[in-house]
């Protein structure tokens, strides 16, 4: 396993166990449109990891590569692809930052010669590096929730869209919590594009936005804010910040007490936030998702057991584990269907259903995005509980 920054971005306890099978690095791959025919049997196929290991979102960059990594050792130990060819993951660490996630993304394509990118996290990074995979033409596979509207023959995301999120969760905490929300989120597309839904959806539903705020990364005292929420009486709060700022937040939410007032809603809160936070602190937070480990079906207890024999009992198993296990495989079963690695071929290939995490994943071939089966839970005793399992939904296409 290759890591452009010299350094390991996981804990040599949690990943020993498959570092041998990802290999050191073979032969470097041959440029774009040389004959498959002539490439070595023995030649690995490199998929550039281009997510964050520091810069704040490290949380979920580790999530993600335990995905990946799962993927590939199961691969890899079945023989590999192509005739033996075994997958090599190239991993760089886009350090939270647009910027270095363009100069990462350039050495994993033009360097590295990895046949496809997976990454990065936040939105701004994403649009940071699109321009670079379109001009290099190489795949860009997004696994990270996200605010919609990426339409690019050169990249597919396998992300739940604000019509995943928005359309169920609002109605369900507006019926049972009360009328009056306040936005709160940090200050990046993100956040932003999912409050127009959100605010869309609360007029639809009789409510009433009372405030709506934003903050920029990075804050760590949020008392103005828990104040004004109190002051406004509303019985909501709708959050949009991820990361450790999301962590800080409920701590402080709860300190406050008015988790008893003023129902919490995380967007984007999953299993990856619960061992930051006590039990006190997180129960009752509500979120909606595409994947828990709590969930009562036989491909999660698949899933959860794989995770649990690699990394080890106590490991974190979130969506972004599940997402990006999901975008892989649908990278590695392209290149089957292609014959080749190629990468306009495993764009052309990358559309079909696969079962992951929860049920069966479509990906589409209209725009590259996938129909989800979702699910509302709730934060008890340091664990998610299902409240509702809301089933498949289907967003509009992103090229539309």
């Amino acid at each position: 396993m290759s890591n452009h920054n010299g350094k390991s971005v996981i804990s040599r306890r949690k990943f020993l166990q498959t570092g041998a099978a990802l290999g050191a690095g073979l032969a470097v791959s041959s440029s774009v449109g040389f004959p498959t025919i002539l490439k070595a049997a023995n030649e690995p196929i490199k998929l550039g990891i281009m997510l964050p290991f520091s810069g704040g979102m490290e949380l979920f960059g580790q999530q993600g590569l335990q995905g990946c990594q799962m993927l590939v050792e199961e691969v890899n130990a079945a023989g590999g692809i192509l005739g033996g060819r075994k997958l090599e993951l190239v991993i760089a660490d886009n350090k939270s930052d647009p910027k270095v996630a363009v100069e990462r993304t350039v050495q994993l394509i033009q360097r590295d010669k990895v046949s496809a990118v997976i990454g990065p996290i936040a939105s701004a990074l994403r649009d940071a590096v699109k321009p670079t995979v379109e001009r290099l033409k190489t795949p860009l596979l997004y696994a990270t929730d996200y605010e919609g509207g990426v339409c690019s023959p050169w990249v597919a995301c396998y992300s739940p869209l604000p019509e995943h999120y928005v359309q169920p969760l609002v109605p369900y905490m507006v019926e049972n919590f009360g009328k009056k929300i306040y936005l709160f989120g940090a200050d990046y597309s993100w956040p932003q594009k999912m409050n127009v839904a959100i605010k869309d959806t609360v007029a639809k539903h009789g409510g009433e936005i009372v405030a709506e705020e934003y903050t920029p990364f990075g804050a760590k005292d949020f008392s103005a804010v828990l104040t004004k929420i109190k002051d406004t009486g509303a019985d909501i709060t709708l959050l949009t910040l991820p990361g450790a700022d999301g962590v800080t937040f409920i701590k402080q939410y709860s300190a406050a007490g008015l988790k008893e007032s003023c129902k919490l809603g995380f967007f984007g809160f999953n299993d990856n936030y619960l061992p930051g936070l006590t039990s006190e602190e997180s129960n009752g937070v509500m979120a909606i998702v595409h994947f828990s480990r709590v969930l009562d079906r036989p491909e999660t207890k698949d899933f959860v057991a794989r995770q649990q024999k690699m990394f080890g009992d106590n490991a974190t198993i979130s969506y972004y584990a599940e997402s990006h296990y999901g975008i892989t495989k649908f990278f590695v079963e392209a290149i089957k269907k292609a014959g080749s690695d190629d990468k306009t071929q495993i764009m052309a290939n990358l559309p079909g259903t696969e079962v992951i995490g929860n049920g069966d994943v479509h990906l589409r071939a209209d725009d590259r995005h996938v129909d989800l089966n979702m699910l509302i839970v709730e934060a008890k005793d340091s664990q998610l509980t299902q409240i509702k399992y809301v089933g498949k939904i289907v967003a509009p296409s992103q090229c539309g």
